[in-house]
């Protein structure tokens, strides 16, 4: 066995450790997922069928995204930025294993454990309370593979962000930029069909769209055959551009690495 597989499996165990913690912030998002419900039901009984929506899609979209909310990562953040302000990168650099390709495999294990601890309760909630469309057997193996792609479309675009901290030095600031971005144009918010004229149509084209609309309009089965194949050849278009940004931008990080005392 490589490497990067026992990275995961650190990943992994590292994040399922404290189970009580998680179980903790699942109830926060199942919470939170009731209050977006009832603001979507209100909306829908306005505008019924508001972007080829039906009312129990958007509870369903509401609680798919509740629970994506730590597989994905939606509110950004990664320990490696942290790494990087106070040298220790130096240290990661010098591991059996690329720095993005180790990382990934980290983040991969961390997400898995958020699927693991946290997506249940919220989807069992929303099933339980409103009306709800589990996807059909067909699309569930879909649904894992634009799951997985989810992951490492959201993990490229938070490298990203972690890298910038060796010409920035300091990340607030994107950070915030791209928490809002994040939040807006994943369908985090809203689900993006509701977002009108060209600004829906701009948002769907963005690498956010990858991380919540097309896994939760996987899972609710709006996309079939060469849809469906579209649907995930998007994700994978990003993840591979995200990924070859985070190859380019590490080799040039390498020239700039400055260790404290050194």
């Amino acid at each position: 066995m490589g490497v990067l597989p026992w990275v995961w499996w650190y990943g992994f165990r590292r994040h399922t450790a404290y189970p009580l913690g998680s179980l903790t912030e699942s109830l926060t998002n199942t919470m939170f997922g009731f209050l977006r419900a009832y603001v979507l039901l209100a909306l829908w009984e306005v505008r019924p069928s508001l972007g080829g929506y039906a009312a129990a899609d958007a509870v369903t979209f509401c609680f798919v995204t509740q629970a994506l909310i730590g597989p994905v990562q939606v509110f950004g953040g990664m320990e490696l930025t942290e790494r990087i302000r106070n040298g220790d990168v130096a240290i990661d650099l010098h591991r059996p294993a690329g720095l993005m390709g180790w990382w990934l495999a980290h983040d991969l294990g961390r997400a898995a454990s958020s699927l693991v601890l946290r997506a249940g309760p919220p989807l069992l909630a929303g099933a339980l309370a409103f009306p709800f469309r589990w996807p059909a057997p067909a699309h569930l193996a879909a649904f894992a593979v634009a799951l997985v792609l989810a992951a490492v479309v959201s993990f490229g675009l938070r490298y990203l962000v972690a890298m910038g901290m060796f010409w920035l030095h300091d990340d607030r600031g994107l950070s915030a930029v791209t928490l809002v971005m994040s939040l807006f144009f994943s369908g985090m918010i809203l689900p993006l069909v509701v977002f009108p004229g060209r600004l829906g149509q701009a948002a769907e084209l963005l690498p956010w769209a990858a991380q919540i609309q097309v896994p939760a309009d996987v899972f609710l089965g709006r996309h079939d055959g060469a849809g469906l194949a579209g649907a995930l050849a998007f994700q994978a278009g990003w993840a591979a551009v995200l990924l070859g940004a985070g190859a380019l931008v590490t080799r040039a990080a390498r020239r700039r690495l400055v260790v404290h005392g050194g």
